[in-house]
């Protein structure tokens, strides 16, 4: 494996984006169970952009302004809900006891739905695994599937690590209200701003 690609990858995925920002809030608001559900969603949702990438849909959502504007808009929608819901209380940093627990599939599936919806990933992949593919490489598919099964699995520990740590101080977070209601306000700009940032990004 280069170690090139491990490196510059483990940089990639260390970098905070929506779907660390979404693991620690699971972590914080309910514990390292749903914080690993959390990091399951993120790194699935990866999945569709490197199988895109690998079959050469990434190419065509490249090229075509309507598709890469469709997935776009509809994950700063996305984005920006998950921004007012935290802001209202209501979301996923929301640690009122009175509130029955949230669906650990229903927390992997909003991971899931906040990478898929970001056709950046796409972009990235489309960019980034080439790379790393030996020119003389007799099957290049089965090398790129097997670097972005690589970024994944780096991902999902990285993720892992980020919601256990964020769990392991939840009791102090959450012993405040002071200070837990300015952490929903950050993380609501937080989820915010990368939306707004995901709507002025072009192709």
């Amino acid at each position: 494996m280069n170690t090139e690609f491990l490196l510059t990858s483990l940089i990639v995925v260390l970098a905070p984006g929506t779907g660390v920002l979404y693991t620690l809030a699971c972590g914080l608001s309910h514990g390292k169970t749903y914080s690993i559900a959390a990091a399951f969603g993120c790194t699935l949702g990866i999945l569709p952009h490197i199988a895109a990438t690998i079959l050469g849909l990434a190419a065509l959502l490249h090229t075509s302004a309507l598709a890469f504007h469709a997935v776009k808009y509809a994950g700063v929608a996305y984005l920006l809900y998950m921004a007012w819901g935290i802001w209202r209380q209501t979301g996923i940093l929301n640690v009122d006891e009175n509130i029955k627990e949230q669906n650990l599939k229903k927390v992997a599936i909003r991971g899931f739905l906040i990478n898929i919806l970001n056709p950046k990933l796409s972009i990235f992949f489309l960019a980034f695994l080439p790379q790393f593919i030996a020119p003389a490489s007799t099957n290049p598919t089965l090398a790129m599937a097997s670097l972005g099964g690589v970024f994944m699995a780096m991902t999902l520990v990285v993720f892992i690590i980020y919601g256990i740590g964020a769990a392991s101080i939840r009791n102090y977070v959450i012993s405040s209200p002071t200070r837990m209601k300015w952490i929903q306000r950050g993380f609501a700009g937080a989820f915010a701003g990368f939306g707004l940032k995901l709507a002025i990004t072009d192709q």
